[in-house]
């Protein structure tokens, strides 16, 4: 295995960050993670992670920190409050801060702000492709900051996926917002198709097979589709997250005046599904929602 010098924390240890964490440690890296549920953290332990007891703990010697945290809030909390005590108080000056969180634009910038103020850089990286994608390191990578700081971070983002700089801070978060409304409206056109197809009378799965190739052809269609078809709805990425990320989309679009109905539209099934008990599935389990809809 090579060894790699740079050090590294990653904070959040959860459906995402334990694989990430994984592939890192099988690249020679020297990491060290944190985990407010440190039971999470401690699972890492065997693969040769060094276990932290505060973020502010994790990053002191580290060249690079890495997040992947529920949401915006907790990202802020996580690198900047005083109780935890937060990352941000023992980071070196010239470390880099690769948040890959999803979190609102706005958010990313103004902890890309404040984190410069005491001489640290900062990326807003958040990730597509689930947690069949962190574990097989396939991430779709999208990062937001300036060029020379994704360059640093790129050995690193690279052994996690394929990251592209997409444009200066929140730029990465904006892209993602546009990968999740893609995703989540992919994921209800598909979720309609087969059981209207169902309905009248077509096998759902040969559907799904016959449309494979055509123009219809996606991810969600491949992934997704078979989830469906399957009735397997066990959650590698949440509708929670799902809705959450659709939110976010509809905020961001209204801070620039733009309009997405097709969002709107969506972003309340999710929320219908939510509140039918359907949160802490898979984000296929919009199918669920849809075919409770259906008349008897």
């Amino acid at each position: 295995m090579t060894i790699n010098t740079t050090r590294i924390s990653l904070l959040g240890c959860g459906l995402m960050g334990s694989p990430m964490a994984r592939r890192l440690l099988a690249a020679g890296y020297p990491l060290t993670v944190w985990n407010r549920t440190r039971a999470k953290a401690e699972a890492l332990s065997a693969d040769g992670a060094t276990v932290a007891s505060t973020p502010a703990e994790a990053v002191a010697q580290s060249d690079i920190v890495i997040t992947m945290l529920e949401h915006g809030g907790v990202v802020h909390d996580v690198l900047f409050d005083p109780a935890l005590p937060g990352a941000a108080s023992s980071l070196k000056p010239g470390a880099l801060v690769i948040d890959m969180s999803s979190i609102l634009p706005e958010q990313a910038q103004q902890h890309a702000a404040r984190l410069a103020q005491i001489g640290v850089q900062a990326l807003d990286a958040p990730v597509s492709g689930g947690t069949v994608g962190a574990e097989a390191g396939t991430l779709a990578i999208m990062a937001g900051g300036h060029e020379a700081d994704f360059e640093r971070a790129r050995p690193v983002l690279e052994v996690l996926g394929r990251p592209v700089h997409v444009g200066p801070a929140g730029s990465g978060q904006l892209t993602k917002l546009a990968n999740q409304m893609i995703v989540g409206i992919t994921i209800g056109a598909v979720a309609e198709a087969l059981l209207m197809a169902e309905r009248g009378g077509a096998d759902p799965a040969r559907v799904r097979q016959a449309l494979r190739g055509g123009f219809a052809e996606s991810r969600i269609l491949e992934v997704h589709g078979l989830r469906m078809v399957e009735g397997d709805f066990a959650k590698r990425g949440s509708l929670a997250i799902q809705l959450k990320d659709l939110r976010n989309a509809l905020h961001t679009s209204a801070g620039l005046g733009f309009d997405a109905p097709i969002t709107q539209h969506l972003a309340g099934l999710y929320e219908d599904a939510a509140q039918h008990g359907f949160a802490e599935l898979d984000q296929s389990g919009l199918y669920r929602e849809l075919q409770r809809r259906q008349p008897s």
